[in-house]
């Protein structure tokens, strides 16, 4: 890790033991109260921890990584020394002494070849920091000390082009690039094909959280990238067995973390020291000495010739394909002048900005931040890249660039000619955005706001810059025109002011807003929310604004004094300064009402048509007058029950019921009586079975009951018990209009797989075993009657005769 807070966090945030108590967090407060003599202390006393970084596969440590330790003292913590410096504008001071503090650590505790040392280097310092002195210290040693130098990706989003002059004076050392907390921003993947890295440092939380999507497409990002090139691929944050198997997971070869070892002093006693074979994969031949994008084309490239209209349109396709490929995408492109930047362009650069990783826009006049999150230069017009209209699109799984030269003919400029070349070979491409990407400023200075209220700066070539405009009067004219002429409503939020009330809202959010520019300009944007506004939308509003992130919600708003409501699809941009601080908020609105009040009632009558349906369902699969599921649902429900049973390898009972002496009692107590009575029944058999039991009334007096998850050997016997408890419990006396009445039942009982494998085998076997027993007990019945009669008709002994 390489800024001031990832020197500490390095070792600190991957053991949460480690981590610091509540308030012992350093604040810029802090910081500034820091003697200036406290400060002189620290950074003289400021020394390097190492820790071992292993190889995955062998254990054997092959590298450490230098961490930076103040003095014993309230400047000790990292991250504690570097605010002060930062604060006082000591940091470049610091940050070098942090590197010459790593090396002559690294010489005296003799971590020299084979081992590798990481040493890092802040992004606020990249253009000035002295490195080249940093070799005597290492060439002095008693053996040879091979260096990684860390970048992190915040250089990357700020200095971009200092960034890439830097790993070019580093190579040049001969030492090699580790790029760090990779996957932690979508800009690190995006930049990996022009810096180059040979080393590619995963951030912990790749390691030590649950994957996902998100972790899947860095890791399919990181892992083309070193397949192409060669990279090794190194996970932080390595504290357990599980994180070292989700590090192999991922493709890591190396690891570093508290389960090899806590930084300390020198080399971590016990393991065995290996090489680290790294790629040199370096940048392209002649990237950053390239005169101009066109000039990287091979020779022998062949070049076609097209106006200027076509070029256009080859570049929206470009800029479509950006913004597919997403946040893993760079894109590149030169405009030659300011005023080819029209308000076209600017939208497109808008949309991607809002979807790539980083977008960068040159040309003769264009501020250095044309658009916000769009980082630009002013292209000096002997520059040849002046002379060119250059579009670079680089991903890690796509390269596409137009590269395109002036012939510098006369006339309407749509019809003015170019020589160009469409190529999609990844070195060639990466050489041209490196090229473009070498002259892009600083950010420095506050972020271009949106509407100019203020008379704009002039730039070195005297024309007016800065703004969202292209940088001139005329410009920001049409700009604010055609702001005012769009349809949809726009609003700017000045997040530093009290309140954070509306600056700027044109004509058609007025109009939304039935409310003047006096009554709205000045005031919190809360008072259009109606009181009905769904509290989880402003919530998740209020949520990404206080993150500074982007949102699109559809809220219920109020239009004018009537307060009459309308539903606003609302999106809300931030736009920083160049410190990374939200500044302001852009907010487009547009009236959704008509589209939300028919998705409302699409809804409605969904729900009406769902709630019928559900009733048909209901009546086509109930038994109306037992709320049992009828015959047809039951069967459904078997033959699922029936595949679960083949497939655990259970049995599965199916039982019929027929009642005995229904029919009896329905003549002579009436149908009123008789569906009383199954309804009381149904209730019994409900009651005494279990509750994963399937139950049905098949018409009639007739019922069914299925018995799932019976074991194989005792199932007809278990169902042959089941059967007997639901005879006995039928038997029971059942009151009716003033009397009880007593049914009996007859049931059979079927078994699957023993009788069958399909609903209707089974229901045909346990009908003729419930026939069997009726007839049996029809015919006890009989013969009991018949010994009744038979004892009744025989003659009493004769009177004795007396004679």
């Amino acid at each position: 890790m390489s800024d001031s807070a990832s020197r500490a966090d390095n070792d600190r945030v991957t053991l949460p033991s480690q981590a610091p108590a509540p308030g012992d967090t350093v604040t810029d407060t802090v910081a500034d109260v820091v003697s200036a003599a406290l400060l002189d202390d620290a950074i003289r006393g400021v020394h390097s921890v190492f820790q071992p970084i292993v190889e995955l596969d062998t254990g054997r440590v092959v590298a450490y990584e230098a961490l930076a330790r103040g003095p014993v003292g309230p400047l000790e913590r990292p991250d504690a020394l570097f605010a002060a410096a930062r604060a006082a504008g000591r940091l470049a001071e610091l940050d070098e002494a942090c590197r010459a503090a790593a090396f002559r650590g690294a010489v005296d505790a003799a971590l020299v070849a084979p081992l590798t040392v990481f040493v890092n280097v802040e992004p606020e310092v990249l253009d000035t920091a002295p490195l080249a002195d940093l070799l005597a210290i290492a060439e002095r040693a008693p053996g040879h000390v091979r260096v990684v130098m860390e970048i992190t990706e915040r250089a990357i989003a700020a200095r971009p082009a200092e960034l890439l002059r830097t790993v070019e004076r580093v190579r040049e050392l001969g030492w090699s690039i580790a790029v760090d907390d990779v996957g932690a921003e979508s800009m690190s993947l995006a930049f990996l094909p022009l810096l180059r890295p040979d080393v590619v440092k995963l951030d912990l939380r790749l390691v030590q959280e649950r994957p996902g999507p998100q972790i899947a497409e860095i890791m399919n990002a990181v892992n083309a990238y070193a397949e192409r090139s060669g990279a090794v691929v190194l996970a932080e944050g390595i504290e357990d067995e599980r994180h070292l198997r989700t590090a192999r997971g991922l493709g890591a070869t190396l690891g570093q973390g508290w389960l090899f070892g806590r930084p300390g002093p020198g080399a971590a006693p016990g393991l065995t020291v290996g090489e680290l074979a790294l790629p040199g994969a370096g940048a392209p031949a002649g990237a950053l000495g390239a005169v101009s994008p066109f000039a990287c084309l091979p020779d022998g490239t062949p070049l076609r010739r097209a106006p200027k209209a076509l070029l256009i349109e080859l570049s929206k396709q470009l800029e479509r394909e950006a913004m597919r490929l997403g946040e893993t995408c760079v894109v590149a492109s030169t405009f030659q002048e300011a005023r080819h930047f029209t308000v076209s362009t600017t939208q497109r650069y808008r949309d991607l900005v809002a979807r790539t990783g980083f977008v960068c826009a040159l040309g003769e006049d264009l501020p250095v931040e044309p658009l916000p999150g769009v980082r630009g230069a002013h292209l000096d017009p002997a520059d040849p890249v002046r002379g060119e209209w250059d579009v670079a699109v680089l991903s890690p799984h796509f390269s596409a660039a137009l590269l395109a030269r002036d012939l510098g003919e006369d006339g309407p400029d749509l019809e003015r000619t170019f020589e160009y070349a469409l190529t999609y070979d990844r070195d060639t491409v990466s050489a041209a955005a490196q090229s473009l990407l070498s002259r892009v400023a600083p950010r420095v200075g506050p972020v271009a706001e949106l509407p100019a209220h203020a008379p704009a700066a002039a730039a070195p070539s005297g024309r007016p810059a800065g703004g969202l405009a292209v940088g001139t009067t005329n410009a920001e004219v049409l700009l604010r025109r055609a702001l005012e002429a769009t349809p949809s409503g726009v609003t700017v939020v000045d997040m530093r002011l009290p309140d954070q009330p509306i600056v700027y809202a044109n004509a058609a959010f007025r109009e939304l807003a039935g409310l003047s520019a006096q009554d709205i300009l000045g005031r919190n944007c809360r008072q259009l929310q109606s009181p009905d506004a769904d509290p989880a939308a402003v919530a998740r509003i209020r949520a990404a604004v206080a993150a500074g992130e982007s949102c699109r919600e559809t809220v219920l708003n109020v239009r004018g004094p009537e307060r009459t409501p309308w539903w606003n699809e609302l999106h809300l941009a931030p736009v920083h300064d160049a410190d990374g601080t939200v500044v302001q908020y852009i907010g487009v609105q547009v009236d959704v009402t008509a589209r939300v009040e028919a998705e409302r009632a699409l809804v409605r009558e969904r729900d009406r048509t769902s709630a019928a349906l559900a009733r048909i369902q209901e009546l086509a699969y109930t038994d109306p007058l037992t709320g049992l599921p009828n015959r047809r649902r039951l069967e459904e429900q078997v033959e699922a029950a029936i595949w679960e049973a083949r497939a655990r390898g259970d049995a599965l009972g199916l039982l019929f019921v027929d009642l005995d002496g229904f029919k009896a009692v329905n003549d002579a107590l009436g149908h009123a009586a008789g569906d009383e009575l199954l309804q009381v029944v149904a209730g019994r058999l409900r009651d005494r079975v279990r509750r994963r039991d399937l139950l049905a009334r098949l018409g009639g007096d007739e019922f069914l009951v299925a018995l799932p998850d019976l074991h194989p050997e005792t199932a007809a016997a278990e169902a042959a018990r089941v059967a007997e408890e639901l005879v006995a419990s039928i038997r029971r006396p059942v009151p009716l209009l003033g009397t009880e009445v007593t049914v009996g039942a007859s049931i059979g009982v079927s078994v699957c797989p023993a009788d069958g494998v399909v609903f209707a085998d089974l229901l045909h076997r346990a009908d003729l075993r419930m026939y069997e027993r009726k007839a049996a007990s029809r015919g006890a019945v009989a013969r009991a009657a018949t010994a009744r009669a038979a004892a009744a008709a025989v003659p009493p002994p004769a009177a004795p005769v007396l004679g």
